[in-house]
C-alpha cells in the first residue's frame, strides 16, 4: 500500500496486512503479562469499524480512560486464551481462536506490563455488545476513518521519549491504547511496518 489509505477493509485485507507484518514479541520476565483485542468489524452501516471502551470512574486502575478490552493472563493461559475470555467477559462477544487474524507487538507500560494485542475480525457481532458495568463504562466504535488519523507527539520533561496521543472524538488518547491503535492505522491501514515500542505514555499512566 506504500502509506496509502485502504478504500475498503475485509477480513482477508486485515489477515493479509497482519501477515506480511513481524510483530515483536517481548518475555514478560518479572512484569505481568496481559492481553488486549482489537476487534475489527462493520457497524450498523456497513461501516469498518473497531471496538473501544471507556472503563468506569470507580475502577481502582486507570479509572475513566479509554482502553481495549482486556486483562491480564491468568496462570496457565495462552495470550489467544486471555484475550478470548476479556472480550466475552467486558463485552459479552463469543469469539474464538479461528477469528484471530494476526497480532502487533507487545507493549511493556510504566505500570509493569508487558500487553500482547491480538487483532480479530468479528464482523457485525461488533454492534451486539453487553458491557460489563463492572469493567465498561461505555462501548465506543470508532470507524476506520476515525482511527486513519495523524497521532500527536508530545515531549514531557520526565523522559527523552515522545509521548502520543491519539484524537478521537475530542479526547487525546494516549498508549498503551493509543499506541496500539496508531500501530494498528500504521500496520493494516496504510501497510507501513511502523514500530511503537519507544512511544512513552504520560505520567499519570505510570502508576
Amino acid at each position: 500500500m506504500n502509506g496509502e489509505p485502504v478504500s475498503d477493509l475485509t477480513r482477508d485485507a486485515v489477515a493479509d496486512a497482519l501477515g506480511r507484518f513481524d510483530a515483536r514479541l517481548l518475555g514478560a520476565g518479572e512484569r505481568r503479562h496481559a492481553a488486549v483485542v482489537v476487534a475489527v468489524g462493520v457497524n450498523a452501516d456497513s461501516v469498518p469499524a473497531v471496538l473501544l471502551t471507556m472503563r468506569p470512574a470507580r475502577m481502582r486502575a486507570h479509572p475513566g480512560q479509554f482502553a481495549l478490552p482486556g486483562g491480564a493472563i491468568d496462570p496457565g493461559e495462552s495470550v489467544a486464551q486471555a484475550a478470548l475470555r476479556e472480550l466475552r467477559e467486558e463485552l459479552a462477544i463469543e469469539a474464538d481462536e479461528s477469528d484471530i487474524v494476526g497480532r502487533l507487538d507487545d507493549y511493556a507500560t510504566r505500570s509493569g506490563y508487558v500487553i500482547s494485542p491480538l487483532v480479530l475480525w468479528i464482523g457485525d457481532r461488533i454492534q451486539h455488545t453487553v458491557p460489563n458495568s463492572a469493567e465498561v463504562a461505555e462501548v465506543l466504535l470508532p470507524t476506520i476513518a476515525e482511527v486513519d488519523v495523524e497521532p500527536r507527539f508530545i515531549r514531557i520533561p520526565e523522559s527523552d521519549r515522545p509521548v502520543i496521543q491519539w484524537p478521537y472524538k475530542g479526547a487525546l488518547i494516549h498508549a498503551p491504547t493509543g499506541a496500539i491503535v496508531y500501530q494498528f492505522r500504521e500496520v493494516v491501514l496504510r501497510g507501513r511496518s511502523t514500530r511503537v515500542s519507544h512511544l512513552e505514555q504520560p505520567v499519570f499512566a505510570w502508576r
